[in-house]
């Protein structure tokens, strides 16, 4: 997901140099929009390793 918000970011940035302005901004939206959502998924992820959540718990019951 970080990926593709990187490759957005490069687009709207080569389409903003290029004069292309309405490609610039949508590609710009997406970017801020899947990585708000990498950033919320990471986070998540982190607390739920620090509770010790998943197969390691699993295997220890």
């Amino acid at each position: 997901m970080l990926k593709y918000a990187i490759v957005f970011a490069v687009i709207s940035l080569i389409a903003g140099a290029l004069g292309f302005g309405g490609i610039a901004a949508g590609s710009a939206g997406i970017a801020k929009i899947l990585f708000g959502l990498f950033l919320i998924l990471a986070v998540i992820f982190i607390v739920l390793a620090a509770l010790g959540v998943g197969a390691a718990r699993k295997v220890l019951k």
